[in-house]
Formats: C-alpha cells, sequence, structure tokens
C-alpha cells in the first residue's frame, strides 16, 4: 500500500515536487532539469524516467529515502 507522501511513478513531476520539494535536487541529478516547464505539469514520474533512461524502481527507490 502505498503511503500517503511516497511518490510513484502515476504522479506527475509538478505533483512530486509539492509533495516532496527536495525530490528537485533528486530529479535533477539525474539530468531532468525542466521541472518548472509546462512538461513537468503533465509528465508522469514513469514517463520522465523513461525518457531519460533510468529505471523507475531505482528512480522511486531514491526519492522516497
Amino acid at each position: 500500500m502505498m503511503g500517503a507522501n511516497k511518490i510513484s511513478g502515476e504522479m506527475t513531476i509538478a505533483e512530486a515536487l509539492k509533495l516532496k520539494p527536495e525530490a528537485a535536487a533528486i530529479l535533477m541529478s539525474k539530468g531532468m532539469h525542466c521541472l518548472g516547464c509546462v512538461i513537468a505539469q503533465g509528465e508522469t514520474i514513469a514517463q520522465a524516467a523513461d525518457v531519460h533512461g533510468i529505471p523507475l524502481d531505482e528512480l522511486l527507490s531514491e526519492l522516497n529515502k
């Protein structure tokens, strides 16, 4: 069961950042530099991981530490 404060692959980047602002540093370290742009409003964490060639499970594990 997902906790209320856990980032999931179905969340948009914007939702994830609202939930955990500290996730921005992790995402940027993975090459995701467009956090404030229009794409971040509609792109999910899973889509971003795919586009950037990052395994989703690894990214979620790091974001939810």
